[in-house]
């Protein structure tokens, strides 16, 4: 019989790892905006294995959110005291453990609540997992678009704000107000130069009320890079089953993911921070090139083999690698053309660290799907792979992996496999990725017009006709013999 995830069950739970500290002791020390799957399996973790040791007790979560989903994710939380199962799998094994960390969750849309919560001086960490999207870049630019209307509403009511961002400024201003120093605002979202972004994010929309007090966020607030890193898909039924049947947990949301996990941080932590490297967090004086490791050859990778998979049909990102073609492509762009115009990482072979990707991506165990892989590729795809090209361009490098990868994206957006199935809208731009998909069947060049994924790289005349060639082959070939063309040097 299946035991429902509670504080009072917690003691009978023989089939995981279950919290030994007394989470009735412990007080909040961070405030998290966007409680999902990956901070679960992520941040909250680390932080689990911290109390689990006996230490920093005043560092918990507090969750919070801003979204519809939020609130739903509030009431299923609340329905099982905060606790998580969190599953981690390898390809030989697979092993639960109960994450206690989080001891409450505001409520959803209680601006007063939550902004008391944010300037309670002993809240000294706000952190964020709010999804790549969740920053307002103006994709064109890669700079904060003040025009966005979520933007525009919080700048003209400061006092109500909707967006996190406006929330982050509300709770800096009861702060400020009070006394209290202002708290270290920590990105845990997969984007380059996270610490960065969400400081122009937040001192932009400031800045649109009250440019003095965007000033003083800039010059009092920390805002510390990191790169995070763990594969964790999306839970469904499946997942559900799975704790069930193998575990006899009965827990509405737990959280699958792999046994792999990496997080590196920049140490700037003026309002103090828990001691996450007693727990394997790496604290560095700069990370950017770990974030240009992992997001050029695990984010890029992912879009690699994505498209292929997505165009032949295949379910699963185990499933992918697999495939000796997709496998096979996926390894010659990265040795030819992502891991050459990676800087040196400290302490760090390139080489093997691709080879764990590899192992990564191909664990059965993970569940990770094609479809999610594909997911908002109109904001991966600057992110992850037009970087490398134009990199590669500078120095007078080919691009032709790197050009087929996009061309397998465009020919994906034109909405049907090779099979001919449908492929069900999978982008926010959708309707307008299908139309550029469609007219760039005839000319190719109709695609590369995006400036907002492509920029100036869209004009380079060698990328330009590496993709046109590309394109034009996957609709005279289809999937399979294009790739195999590359892969023979064609």
């Amino acid at each position: 019989m299946a035991t429902k995830l509670s504080d009072a069950t917690l003691a009978g739970l023989t089939t995981a790892t279950v919290p030994t500290y007394d989470r009735a002791a412990l007080t909040p020390g961070i405030v998290h905006f966007g409680v999902g799957n990956f901070h679960r399996a992520h941040q909250a973790v680390y932080l689990d294995r911290l109390f689990e040791s006996g230490r920093d007790h005043d560092w918990a979560i507090l969750g919070a959110g801003v979204l519809p989903s939020d609130a739903r994710a509030r009431e299923i939380f609340a329905s099982q005291d905060y606790l998580t199962t969190v599953v981690a799998q390898s390809a030989a094994a697979s092993s639960a453990r109960i994450t206690g960390g989080m001891t409450d969750m505001l409520p959803v849309g209680d601006v007063a609540a939550t902004v008391a919560a944010l300037a309670r001086p002993e809240t000294r960490i706000v952190s964020l997992t709010i999804t790549e999207g969740g920053y307002f870049i103006d994709a064109a630019t890669g700079q904060f678009d003040p025009g966005h209307p979520a933007i525009v509403a919080d700048a003209a009511s400061p006092e109500a704000p909707k967006t996190v961002f406006g929330l982050i400024l509300a709770g800096l201003r009861a702060r400020r107000a009070a006394g209290h120093a202002p708290f270290t605002v920590m990105c845990c979202d997969n984007i380059p130069h996270n610490g960065a972004v969400t400081r122009n994010t937040l001192t932009g929309l400031a800045r649109l009320s009250d440019p003095g007090f965007a000033d003083w966020i800039a010059e009092t607030v920390a805002f510390p890079n990191g790169m995070v890193d763990r594969i964790t898909p999306a839970t469904g039924d499946r997942e559900r089953e799975i704790v069930l049947r193998d575990f006899a947990i009965a827990d509405a949301w737990p959280v699958f993911c792999e046994d792999f996990m990496q997080w590196v941080l920049e140490d700037t932590f003026p309002a103090g921070r828990p001691a996450l490297e007693t727990v394997g967090v790496q604290f560095v004086p700069d990370v950017a090139p770990y974030e240009h490791m992992k997001i050029r050859i695990l984010n890029g990778g992912h879009a690699i083999i994505a498209y292929p998979a997505g165009l032949l049909d295949i379910h699963f990102a185990h499933e992918a690698m697999a495939d000796p073609l997709v496998r096979a492509f996926l390894r010659k762009i990265e040795q030819e053309e992502i891991i050459p115009e990676l800087p040196p990482v400290p302490d760090t072979d390139l080489g093997a660290y691709f080879d764990k990707i590899e192992e990564r991506f191909s664990n059965p165990k993970i569940g990770d799907t094609i479809r999610r892989l594909c997911l908002d590729g109109s904001n991966r795809q600057p992110k992850f792979i037009v970087p490398p090209i134009a990199d590669r361009l500078a120095a007078g490098r080919g691009v032709g992996g790197l050009a087929l990868a996009s061309a397998l994206w465009c020919r994906y957006c034109h909405g049907e496999t090779e099979s001919g199935a449908a492929i069900a809208p999978n982008d926010p731009n959708w309707d307008a990725l299908q139309a550029r998909s469609r007219a760039a069947r005839e000319d190719p060049g109709a695609w590369l017009g995006m400036t907002e994924v492509y920029g100036e790289t869209g004009r380079a005349a060698p990328f330009r006709d590496a993709f046109d060639g590309w394109l034009r082959a996957l609709w005279a070939e289809g999937t399979e013999a294009t790739i195999r063309r590359y892969l023979d040097g064609g």
